[in-house]
């Protein structure tokens, strides 16, 4: 045992400084030793990265939690923030893989065509809203459904509806939701698959009211909507991660939460790591200077 461990076990019942004159050390020499073994302080990227997983409730992974940390003035690489994860056995939600559903459409309906094959991405929000209903479990058996409307340039969620069936008034309420707060131009492309409830005589005639134009997707061609197929992957696993709802009140909730905080903060790639808003209002910024 060093002179400096012996002072160190006996300092609470001794005088650091007698101890130091009976062993003959300088206190300031035993003082520095005592601070080296102190472990080092943590960096501050690496609190920051247990800290916006735990926010975002092991919804981000690398790339994601890398924008969250450069946006916070860290700039650290992927792999770093991988071998944080996993030192404090951290793993990021991992969607399920995207199985496409078709989806059962009345022959005799005729469905408006697909207008946006062959055209170019919008270049501003509120030109195409997407929109396609889901199921999700419900505790004790039976489902519940969920109907929303996606802008396909920021993929905000700009309307939805959840019920316990899923009438033609499920799509609609929804949609008339989203048109009140957005208050698009005319022209509007409202695109959905084929389902009865955007063929419904109420549904057309909500779209016609408001000068939007309706578009369908091809005869069981889900890719033809890929954008909101993709949206109920990631809904899934970030917001039930394999669990179910009580009730519908419940599910409301929840999915209220959920969608703030998917339009307000969640980061998406394909809008280069902003949140849904975020991207909006870089649009309304960039398009006010240029018109300057």
């Amino acid at each position: 045992m060093s002179a400096y461990q012996h002072i160190a076990q006996r300092q609470a019942q001794v005088p650091v400084r007698q101890l130091c004159y009976a062993l003959h050390v300088a206190p300031s020499a035993y003082y520095a030793w005592q601070r080296r073994q102190l472990p080092a302080p943590e960096p501050a990227w690496q609190v920051a990265v247990r800290t916006e997983f735990k926010w975002h409730s092991a919804r981000y992974g690398t790339r994601r939690l890398r924008a969250e940390l450069q946006a916070q003035g860290h700039l650290v690489g992927r792999w770093r923030i991988r071998r944080t994860l996993a030192a404090a056995g951290l793993r990021a939600q991992q969607p399920r893989s995207f199985v496409p559903r078709t989806t059962d459409s009345d022959p005799n309906v005729r469905a408006a065509p697909n207008r946006l094959l062959g055209q170019p991405a919008p270049t501003a929000p509120n030109q195409v809203w997407v929109g396609d209903i889901t199921y999700l479990p419900k505790q004790g058996g039976g489902w519940l459904y969920l109907a929303t409307w996606l802008d396909r340039y920021s993929r905000k969620v700009v309307g939805w509806d959840v019920r316990e069936s899923m009438p033609e008034d499920l799509v609609s309420e929804a949609l008339r939701r989203a048109l009140s707060v957005r208050q698009p131009a005319t022209g509007l492309v409202v695109h959905s698959d084929q389902g009865s409830q955007y063929a419904a005589t109420n549904f057309k005639a909500l779209v016609a009211r408001h000068e939007a134009v309706q578009s369908m997707s091809r005869r069981g061609n889900c890719y033809d909507n890929a954008h909101a197929e993709s949206f109920w992957s990631r809904l899934k696993t970030e917001l039930l991660d394999g669990g179910s709802f009580r009730n519908l009140t419940e599910a409301r909730l929840e999915i209220s939460h959920y969608l703030a905080y998917y339009n307000a903060e969640r980061r998406h790639s394909a809008l280069g790591y902003l949140a849904p808003n975020h991207f909006e209002t870089q649009f309304q910024t960039t398009s006010q200077l240029c018109a300057a």
